[in-house]
């Protein structure tokens, strides 16, 4: 598989982590339960516009930080699903967030760990 392709699909899955995250803070915050899930819900808005544009720029750019901090996704879902944490309770959510986010910083890592090389 070509690099291009692989660092194309690399931040689509990214985006689309970003996205979901994003999605649930609109949800949360628009039909709170309570004032937790409003924070929670303020908190994922700035969680996926911040990962988003992350993704959308730098990472696009081949920024080798970019994908270093990107690797809190992966890493956030995992300690979710591990410690049984929200939003929800059948944490279907958590693996595939996982399976997207560490799959799109895998796929195109020739793309940011060879420029420390040259």
């Amino acid at each position: 598989m070509r690099e291009d392709v692989r660092m194309r699909i690399g931040w689509l899955c990214l985006a689309i982590v970003s996205a979901g995250v994003l999605g649930f803070g609109l949800v949360a915050v628009a039909f709170p339960a309570d004032a937790l899930t409003r924070a929670d819900g303020l908190a994922s808005i700035g969680t996926g516009l911040f990962g988003g544009l992350i993704t959308l720029v730098p990472f696009r750019r081949r920024e080798r930080w970019a994908w270093w901090v990107l690797w809190f996704y992966p890493v956030f879902w995992l300690v979710h699903l591990v410690a049984r944490l929200p939003p929800g309770k059948d944490h279907v959510h958590q693996v595939v967030f996982i399976v997207l986010s560490a799959g799109g910083l895998l796929l195109p890592v020739r793309s940011f760990l060879t420029k420390q090389l040259r």
